[in-house]
């Protein structure tokens, strides 16, 4: 790890200043940076402690919906009893992601923040556009079982990481942000970015803005699964992650609302699912043009060709489940 800063800002502003300056991050859990420093993949020059600012509330919003302060930690959001009943599919999601220890440090904020494990991103002696632009992906041609099918690029096929941030799109969340520029809110569908011509942009934030809180929707019906396929059943990262909110009404899909980990660079959701899915009776064939959907433009890279099917496999037990296998 190389010297560095370190300050605690006293107010938001002060942060924001702070963390405009090229060579300073901010750090709340520290979690993911830490070890990115560790390995000399991260090297900043100022570390700006965003722990006093407050933003650790979890508090009922005013549409009956739930805001999570951005420096709540995932255990706290994981247990809180709002979470576990109105949106039990976050809960689950947070519970699956990583150990007790891990989870009382690492703050909601920064979960959304993370980076990939990328093999080739983590070792700063091979090549990696998104933490050296220019110099490739080693992962095209190489080590690739954790890696993307969907929205990659001829630059990067490194996938987002996450547990959280998949169910958080299943529940199409709002992102709050704040910076020297005001205040913004981004739906968190969109707040992470596919890699392009640009892997090393990763999310939406500038320089100098900071995660403040997510906002949930008013609770719905319905069923609520998290399912996460992985090499072992201790903490791993998602080879396919499937979070979905499905309501059934004289049986026919009312709401269908799936997001899915561990095939792209970003947490992915597809409104063609939903769309498909609404006002039909459950069957095998309709989550077949379901998995058609989803995996039209996927490309495998040799080692990770096996989440294709795995994929459509997953897709199909989800929504077996959550229709009482009326399919």
């Amino acid at each position: 790890m190389r010297p560095f800063d370190y300050t605690r800002p006293p107010s938001l502003a002060e942060a924001s200043y702070l963390t405009a300056s090229d060579g300073a991050l901010a750090i709340a859990g520290g979690t993911n940076l830490l070890d990115l420093m560790k390995l000399q993949v991260e090297t900043p020059g100022t570390l700006a402690d965003i722990n006093r600012l407050g933003f650790a509330q979890i508090e009922d919003a005013a549409d009956g919906g739930l805001r999570l302060g951005a420096l709540a930690t995932n255990t706290e959001t994981a247990v809180h009893p709002r979470v576990r009943n109105d949106y039990p599919v976050l809960s689950r999601a947070i519970l699956a992601g990583a150990t007790q220890q891990l989870r009382n440090k690492a703050t909601n904020g920064g979960n959304l923040c993370q980076r990939t494990r990328c093999f080739y991103f983590t070792n700063i002696d091979q090549p990696c556009n998104k933490r050296d632009p220019g110099s490739g992906c080693g992962a095209i041609e190489g080590i690739a079982k954790l890696h993307g099918i969907l929205g990659t690029s001829d630059k990067c096929i490194a996938t987002y990481p996450g547990d959280m941030a998949v169910a958080l799109s299943a529940l199409d969340a709002t992102v709050e942000i704040a910076g020297d520029a005001g205040e913004r809110s981004v739906s968190v569908r969109d707040f992470h970015c596919l890699p392009g011509d640009t892997p090393w942009i990763e999310n939406v934030l500038e320089q100098g803005e900071i995660i403040t809180g997510i906002t949930l929707p008013a609770p719905v019906g319905g069923t609520q699964i998290y399912r996460k396929v992985r090499e072992r059943s201790s903490y791993a990262f998602a080879l396919v992650s499937i979070a979905a909110i499905i309501e059934l009404k004289d049986g026919r899909f009312e709401r269908a609302d799936l997001a899915f980990g561990g095939l792209a660079h970003k947490p992915w959701h597809d409104d063609r699912i939903t769309d498909l899915l609404q006002g039909k009776s459950p069957s095998a064939e309709l989550f077949d043009k379901a998995a058609d959907l989803l995996l039209e433009n996927a490309r495998g890279f040799g080692e990770n060709d096996f989440k294709i099917p795995l994929a459509r496999r997953t897709l199909h037990a989800v929504l077996s489940q959550a229709s009482g296998d009326a399919a």
